[in-house]
């Protein structure tokens, strides 16, 4: 069955000249849009396209990429604006529609936005800027430490909302981001942890607490040897200093340098730490 919106794998079904025809079973043949065809494909061929509804109201695939397909999210710029909405830059030479009805505020050209596409009740892609109405902030079936799939959205006060797998509301806390992140990027994250609730609690790394506290014990003491015993650094400087020095978080840290205090490895002195006998 043809997925409008999305990515299909077809077989060649006939050639013209330079027409191709794909094979859409129940939905009858489907013309390849692209002016040249791919060099040396045959009848039999299968071909990767993208499925979309044209203008004439007719099934077309392509072999161009978009940006996005239906059901997902995407940063992309307005290039134009008229009577029905704006148009933005999607990768195909058919700019993609956000009607006025699926603009949370009137759209600007030449700005970036985080829209979501859709199939409209005429099987046309479209997208929304509205995505509390596509994004749950209820998640199911996800575990603790399972990678996904991130696209960064508002900054607020506890850190940042980001959306997971095109379809849930997650949180990346403020103190735990020890890297520059901009609305619109795309990464790769974790399930730090599943609240009662269903919402996502998000991590940027796969955190083995005990064994990166355990690592980071023994970088702290390679650091001390290799600066005459002392650094000065403590459970008290800030969490940026730290992560630029370590690689970890600052509660990590202080876990690393406790143990180590507990173990009379290291003395903690007001601004830095000290192997002990240095």
């Amino acid at each position: 069955m043809i997925e409008i919106g999305k990515f299909n794998t077809l077989t060649i079904s006939r050639k013209r000249d330079n027409e191709v025809y794909l094979n859409g079973g129940e939905s009858g043949e489907i013309a390849l849009a692209d002016k040249d065809a791919p060099k040396d494909c045959n009848v039999g061929d299968t071909l990767k396209v993208f499925v979309y509804i044209d203008g004439k109201n007719q099934l077309q695939a392509t072999t161009l990429i978009p940006k996005a397909q239906a059901d997902e999210v995407a940063w992309l710029k307005v290039v134009s604006l008229s009577h029905a909405g704006a148009f933005m830059d999607w990768g195909l030479p058919k700019d993609l529609l956000v009607p006025f009805s699926e603009q949370k505020g009137r759209m600007v050209e030449g700005r970036f936005y985080l829209v979501r596409l859709f199939l409209d009740e005429d099987n046309r892609i479209a997208a929304t800027t509205l995505l509390d109405d596509f994004i749950q902030d209820q998640a199911f079936y996800f575990k603790e430490g399972q990678a996904v799939d991130l696209i960064i959205a508002d900054e607020t006060e506890l850190g940042f909302k980001a959306v997971v797998n095109h379809q849930y509301w997650g949180v990346l806390y403020k103190n735990e981001i020890f890297q520059p992140l901009q609305k619109g990027q795309k990464l790769k994250g974790y399930i730090k942890k599943i609240r009662p609730d269903n919402k996502l609690d998000l991590a940027l790394s796969q955190d083995k607490y005990g064994q990166k506290v355990d690592d980071t014990s023994a970088k702290v003491l390679s650091i001390l040897e290799q600066h005459g015993g002392y650094i000065a650094l403590t459970d008290k400087s800030p969490p940026e200093t730290i992560y630029d020095t370590f690689g970890v978080s600052k509660k990590v840290y202080k876990q690393a340098i406790g143990g180590l205090y507990r173990q009379r490895k290291i003395l903690i002195e007001d601004k830095g730490i000290r192997l002990v006998g240095k």
